[in-house]
């Protein structure tokens, strides 16, 4: 009994990460086997912040190893967040709060976003790179969104 409420109480405490939603894709190299190299990109809400979504556009590797999950991705991706809708704060923030995290090999790499309050500018900040248990990537990419007032045009 104790082992169940010592892996809820663990469940509990992880952070609340999002999957995405993929809007589109092309392709940008032709495989003979297996599914082609391409750029995709996908959307997510932040889970901790009503009104923003953020667009990830990131390259997976295709062939017989990428259908298979076994390659390994590029570390490139580019990242844009927006309103879209009144932003409301579900809780406090923490800066560096991992928003986005995905696999892009079998074992060692990932590929994550995660958030900043620029408190002077009343701001959020995204940022996107990718990391590796051995050695991680300085590439990276950074959208930011001024919070501003929400309001609804009027019906036509």
């Amino acid at each position: 009994m104790h082992f169940m409420k010592g892996l809820l109480a663990a469940a509990l405490l992880m952070p609340v990460l999002v999957s995405a939603e993929e809007i589109g894709q092309v392709s940008t190299v032709f495989k003979m086997v297996g599914p082609n190299d391409r750029i995709v990109v996908e959307a997510f809400d932040d889970p901790k912040v009503d009104g923003v979504t953020c667009y990830l556009s990131r390259a997976k590797t295709g062939g017989v190893r990428g259908g298979l999950g076994l390659a390994e991705d590029r570390a490139e991706a580019s990242i844009a967040c927006r309103q879209v809708g009144p932003i409301r704060f579900k809780e406090t923030l923490k800066d560096g709060d991992e928003v986005f995290k995905e696999r892009t090999s079998l074992v060692f790499k990932t590929m994550q976003v995660v958030r900043f309050f620029d408190k002077k500018r009343n701001a959020l900040v995204y940022l996107v790179y990718s990391d590796r248990v051995i050695e991680g990537s300085p590439q990276n990419a950074v959208t930011a969104i001024p919070i501003l007032p929400w309001t609804t045009a009027p019906a036509p």
